[in-house]
C-alpha cells in the first residue's frame, strides 16, 4: 500500500478511513496471568465487548487503539471477531507491558535485545501468535500488530527497560510501526521522550499515555516541548470533589499544542463498561467533550484531538 496506512486487526487501511479515534483502550483482556491477579480486568466476552463497541460506533466512533501487548491477555482471534461484529477498526499492539503484569521468571527478562526485536517484528510482519506466546508452540494468525507498546514505572529506567526501549525502537525503524507507551501517572514521560529521541525514533509516530495524571501544567509543557504527543484518559476518573486536571490541561494546552494531544478512556476494568453493567461506558468522551470544548470556545480543536492527530500518530512511517 503506497499511501499512508494504519493497520487494523482485520488488515491495512488508508489513514483517511481511520475516522474518529480513541487513542488508548482495552478491548479484549483474556483470562491470563494478568486477570488472575486482577480479575476486574477480565474483558473476554465477545458478545458484551461487541455490544459496547457498537454503541461507540453508533455515537460516531470508528477506530480504537488497544493497548494490551504480547503475553498480557492479548487474543488476536477475539479482537478480529469483535471488530467484524461491531464494524469498529481495532489497532492491536505488540511489545511489552509493565513488569507487574508478568511473572518474575518471564521470558521478557531472559530474551536478548535481538530476540525481542525479532519477536516484535514477527508480530507486525507475519501475524500475532494464536496462543499469545503462552505455550511451547507458536501458531501465527493472519492478524498483524499495528502498534508497539512499552511501559515504565515511577522511577529511573532499569537496564531491562533500556533493553526493551532498544528492541521497540529497532522494530519501529524496521517496520514503521507506531509506538504507544504507558507511564505511571505521567512519571518518566519526559525521560521516555528523550530516550526515544536518543535512539532515533520518529517522534511524529509516538504517543505517551496517562500523562494527565501528573498534576503540573509546567511538566505537561516540558513533555510537549520535546515534540512528542500525549494521550489523556482520566477525564472520568477524577472524583466529583476533586479538581479535574484532565479538563484543565485540555483547556490550557490545546491552543498551544493543537497537534500533540489525544484522548482515550483506558477502560481496563470491566466495571467501566456499560455492557458489563458498569459506567461510564465507552461513549463517555463523545457525550461530554464536545460540550466542554464549546463552553471554552475550543470547538475548532475537536478534529485535532479525535481525527487529525491520531491519523498522524498511528500511520506507519516506513
Amino acid at each position: 500500500m503506497d499511501k499512508k496506512f494504519f493497520r487494523t486487526i482485520l488488515g491495512d487501511k488508508p489513514v483517511e478511513q481511520m475516522g474518529l479515534t480513541y487513542s488508548h483502550e482495552h478491548i479484549i483482556i483474556e483470562d491470563s496471568y494478568v486477570t488472575a491477579a486482577h480479575p476486574e480486568f477480565l474483558l473476554n466476552d465477545i458478545e458484551k465487548v461487541s455490544k459496547e463497541l457498537i454503541s461507540f460506533r453508533e455515537a460516531g466512533g470508528e477506530t480504537v487503539v488497544d493497548s494490551m501487548p504480547a503475553n498480557a491477555g492479548r487474543n488476536a482471534l477475539k479482537m478480529a471477531a469483535v471488530s467484524e461484529i461491531s464494524g469498529v477498526n481495532i489497532i492491536v499492539p505488540t511489545g511489552i507491558h509493565l513488569e507487574i503484569y508478568y511473572p518474575h521468571n518471564h521470558w521478557r527478562y531472559s530474551y536478548t535485545e535481538d530476540q525481542l526485536t525479532d519477536l516484535f517484528i514477527a508480530d507486525v510482519n507475519e501475524g500475532i501468535d494464536k496462543y499469545d506466546y503462552s505455550g511451547p508452540f507458536i501458531e501465527r494468525t493472519l492478524h498483524k500488530a499495528g502498534l508497539i507498546k512499552i511501559a515504565t514505572g515511577d522511577h529511573s529506567f532499569t537496564k531491562h527497560q533500556e533493553k526493551l526501549f532498544r528492541a521497540v525502537v529497532n522494530t519501529h525503524k524496521v517496520t514503521g510501526v507506531p509506538i504507544l507507551t504507558h507511564t505511571n501517572f505521567g512519571n518518566q514521560a519526559w525521560e521516555q521522550a528523550k530516550m526515544f529521541e536518543k535512539l532515533g525514533a520518529n517522534l511524529e509516530h509516538i504517543v505517551l499515555s496517562h500523562v494527565d495524571r501528573y498534576k503540573d501544567l509546567d511538566y505537561q509543557k516540558k513533555v510537549l516541548d520535546t515534540g512528542i504527543s500525549v494521550e489523556y484518559d482520566s477525564a472520568f476518573r477524577w472524583k466529583a470533589n476533586d479538581h479535574n486536571w484532565t479538563l484543565e490541561f485540555i483547556e490550557k494546552l490545546l491552543p498551544l499544542y493543537p497537534e500533540q494531544i489525544t484522548l482515550g478512556m483506558d477502560m481496563a476494568k470491566n466495571a467501566y463498561w456499560k455492557s458489563y453493567g458498569g459506567k461510564p461506558g465507552l461513549t463517555y468522551l463523545l457525550d461530554t467533550i464536545p460540550s466542554f470544548l464549546a463552553t471554552k470556545g475550543l470547538n475548532q480543536y475537536w478534529r485535532n484531538i479525535f481525527f487529525d492527530t491520531p491519523k498522524r500518530i498511528f500511520a506507519f512511517s516506513k
